[in-house]
């Protein structure tokens, strides 16, 4: 039911005191650039354009707020691991980060967006590092299932499951999803709509 009412476009924060108050809970979505976060919150929220994907890795460069109707915000993190941002601009985004998921007491779980295709990068063990020593309890999204071939799919999950069992915040469950097929995006909306 949290899903059925409209969510909507809150605001974009580029510092610390723009964030909106924490009067309820929150849940954000961290990935690589490309790895599909975008699609994913307008496939949870059944609403195509709400966040902007875009064909540029990189393009979100602040904090998204989104508010769903009685239940938590929906936070779209900026991707990282891109290479086109000048580095004074990539430096600010970590920092940004970094204080984010420190200093967030509302935030009850971070979903770390991997792309199923490619498995889990040095890119992703430092966030989920970050999130380790900010305890803060996450959990693994394999994205774009639909694009991974049969053959790959035991191998890239064997690599997730070994590179979890490393991280204390890692919540054990994956979930796989296909924001094209609509795989995995009512688990993920049963795990959010679960949170307290």
């Amino acid at each position: 039911m949290l899903f059925a009412a409209q969510t909507e476009f809150l605001k974009g924060v580029v510092a610390m005191n723009g964030l909106p108050p924490d009067d309820r809970l929150e849940v954000c979505f961290a990935g690589r650039s490309n790895v599909g976060k975008s699609t994913l919150i307008n496939a949870l929220t059944g609403r195509k354009g709400l966040a902007r994907a875009s064909n540029t890795p990189g393009r979100t460069q602040e904090i998204n707020y989104f508010t769903t109707t009685n239940g938590p915000y929906l936070v779209d993190l900026p991707g990282y691991g891109y290479a086109n941002a000048p580095v004074a601009i990539v430096e600010k985004w970590q920092r940004l980060l970094k204080s984010y998921l420190q200093g967030r007491a509302t935030l009850r779980r971070a979903f770390v967006l991997v792309d199923h295709r490619h498995g889990i990068k040095d890119v992703d063990q430092e966030i989920m590092t970050l999130l380790d020593k900010a305890a803060v309890t996450f959990q693994v999204v394999l994205t774009k299932a639909d694009k991974v071939k049969a053959a790959d799919r035991d191998k890239v999950l064997a690599q997730v499951r070994q590179n979890l069992s490393k991280h204390p915040a890692a919540y054990p469950e994956i979930v796989l999803t296909s924001s094209e097929k609509g795989d995995g995006i009512e688990t993920l909306r049963a795990i959010i709509a679960s949170l307290d």
